[in-house]
């Protein structure tokens, strides 16, 4: 997989497709393999981009503090070096939804609204993290730094994943595991450090005017589908699809489904 240097880190992704460019941004804390279920079957369709984020994958790691405007400003800067002046469709899951607000929020500033087409949002949120929750994170920060990735791993593959999945996707449990255990934990760090400071965008919802799809698991419980569906009524031209049988994970756990929503997406005017 190919590696370019943006903003003082390589940062490697995957390319397939021609066509419109849609860029899908994996979630915490795991890497661009998440979408091996979108990459192939949405190539079809469109030019899709799908990087490692700074501190995971394949990527550079910079220790200290990865911002979510700092990993919108990383991917702004991979489209540039891919010479892709047309408008994106972005999607990003989870901490990737966190990076697509920041995204946005500077691609529809009057002088880059050339830069985004349409926006994708699966399974995350638009509220900050309450102080408790930003601790939190700051003290799960430091248990990794001292005894490494089994700790993320541990405190979150039980919420990733619908019930069924565990049974009847054995080995996408797995290896999704085997990820987070593989990811560095100085890139796990500076990712909790960056997203307990994330920025709320819940008052400035009615400003995100280009079109949006909202993407929930049925049975996610770190991003439910209520709190979603929400989202999208205080957005202007946005639409919810809730798929079914999947948690948080959906486009690992029900790729079908979700491949079957972005299709749609992408054909809207």
């Amino acid at each position: 997989m190919p590696k370019i240097q943006v903003n003082g880190v390589q940062l490697n992704y995957v390319e397939r497709g021609s066509g419109t460019p849609l860029v899908l941004v994996h979630g915490f804390p795991l890497d661009q393999s998440m979408w091996i279920g979108q990459i192939d079957a949405l190539a079809a369709d469109c030019r899709v981009i799908v990087p490692d984020l700074r501190g995971f994958g394949a990527s550079d790691v910079v220790p200290g503090t990865a911002t979510m405007a700092q990993m919108a400003e990383d991917l702004a800067g991979l489209l540039d070096a891919l010479a892709i002046s047309e408008p994106v469709v972005f999607c990003g899951l989870s901490m990737g939804g966190y990076v697509a607000w920041q995204f946005a929020l500077k691609a529809l500033a009057l002088e880059k609204r050339h830069r985004l087409a349409k926006l994708i949002l699966c399974d995350t949120r638009a509220i900050a993290d309450t102080p408790e929750a930003a601790a939190g994170r700051l003290k799960t920060a430091e248990k990794v730094l001292a005894e490494g990735s089994t700790v993320v791993a541990e405190a979150m593959m039980p919420k990733l994943f619908a019930p069924a999945t565990a049974n009847e996707q054995p080995s996408v449990v797995e290896s999704t595991r085997q990820v987070i255990l593989n990811t560095k934990p100085e890139g796990i760090v500076a990712a909790l450090r960056g997203m307990a400071e994330r920025p709320d965008v819940s008052a400035r919802l009615a400003e995100f005017t280009i079109p949006a799809l909202l993407i929930c698991g049925e049975h996610d419980s770190i991003s439910p589908p209520a709190e979603m569906r929400g989202i999208a009524e205080k957005m202007p031209t946005a639409r919810f699809v809730e798929i079914a049988g999947a948690g948080h994970m959906a486009p690992l756990e029900k790729p079908d489904s979700v491949n079957a929503a972005i299709r749609e997406f992408l054909k809207q005017e």
